[in-house]
C-alpha cells in the first residue's frame, strides 16, 4: 500500500507561483507512474498532470501547458507540480495520485490509479 500526503497550496495572487509536493510512503520500492488532478468546485476531477517513474514521459492538460511543470525525485519519493503564472481559473482542490507501472508509462485518467492523496487547496485571487 502507499500513502500520498499532499503540500504546498495555499493562496496566491493572480501571475503567482505555487509549487505542490506529494511525498509517498509505503510500498514505493516498486515503479509507480503518478499523477496531478484537480476538482474545482462543481466539476468533476480531471487530470492536470501525468508523469512516468522514468520522470521523461509527461502529459499536461491544454490548459496548464507552458505553465504548470510535473517533476520527480525517486529518491525522496517525492512528486511535483510547479505552477507557474496561476489564473484564478486554476482555483481547484489538487489531488496527486500514484499506480504501480512500468518505468515508462504515463497514466491519464482517473480510473486507472490505485492510491490518492487527501488533497491540497489552491486559490488563487484575481
Amino acid at each position: 500500500q502507499v500513502h500520498l500526503v499532499e503540500s504546498g497550496g495555499g493562496l496566491v495572487q493572480a501571475g503567482g507561483s505555487l509549487r505542490l509536493s506529494c511525498a509517498a510512503s509505503g510500498r514505493t520500492g516498486s515503479s509507480y507512474a503518478a499523477g496531478w488532478f484537480r476538482q474545482a468546485p462543481g466539476k468533476e476531477r480531471e487530470v492536470v498532470a501525468a508523469i512516468a517513474w522514468s520522470g521523461g514521459r509527461t502529459y499536461y492538460a491544454d490548459y496548464v501547458k507552458g505553465r504548470f511543470t510535473i517533476s520527480r525525485d525517486n529518491a525522496k519519493n517525492t512528486v511535483y507540480l510547479q505552477m507557474n503564472s496561476l489564473k484564478p481559473e486554476n482555483t481547484a482542490v489538487y489531488y496527486c495520485a500514484a499506480a504501480f507501472a512500468s518505468r515508462f508509462e504515463v497514466l491519464t485518467t482517473h480510473d486507472q490509479y490505485d492510491y490518492w492523496g487527501q488533497g491540497t487547496q489552491v486559490t488563487v485571487s484575481s
